[in-house]
């Protein structure tokens, strides 16, 4: 479960102005889904997500499938 946050961090701190403010919380779903909280400052949130949602959607998709590979299920959050 540490893989994915760790995957999730260096994904968003490659993308950010301010590395050092990118933080992942991790909680789990009644149904067993991991989820993966992302907070960046707010000048980076755009960067993070997007045109149209670009880039969140592409991050959730590196995520998922990394999670799919090892058998788990996984969602991540931004905030």
């Amino acid at each position: 479960m540490n893989a994915y946050k760790q995957i999730l961090v260096d994904i968003a701190r490659a993308i950010v102005d301010e590395p050092d403010s990118v933080s992942v919380d991790t909680t789990e779903d009644e149904d067993g889904t991991l989820v993966l909280v992302l907070s960046v400052a707010p000048d980076d949130m755009g960067k993070v997500i997007g045109k149209h949602g670009r880039i969140a959607k592409a991050i959730r998709s590196v995520i998922r499938a990394a999670a799919n590979r090892g058998g788990d299920r996984v969602a991540v959050e931004i905030r």
